[in-house]
């Protein structure tokens, strides 16, 4: 596997891997009609933004690594009732 894809796939480096799946998994069940499957790219929109944003607070910070961990962000989602995204 190249490094690009294995880095995508990686758990601590990409927070919005599910999401990503979901949206892929979608355009294959649909003959990649981008229509169908809206409401999974929007919500792949949105995890990539939240994620943006802890990034850009925890650098503000001056915490290190700027992107949590898959277990940090386990955690971060805890905190919510449900995912924010």
């Amino acid at each position: 596997m190249p490094r690009n894809v294995r880095k995508l796939r990686d758990e601590d480096v990409n927070p919005c891997l599910e999401e990503m799946d979901a949206s892929r998994m979608c355009l294959e069940a649909n003959d990649y009609n981008r229509d169908m499957c809206t409401q999974y790219f929007l919500r792949y929109k949105m995890c990539r933004k939240f994620w943006n944003n802890i990034m850009i607070q925890r650098r503000r910070n001056g915490i290190s690594p700027n992107m949590p961990t898959a277990k940090d962000r386990k955690e971060i989602l805890e905190e919510y009732k449900e995912k924010p995204y």
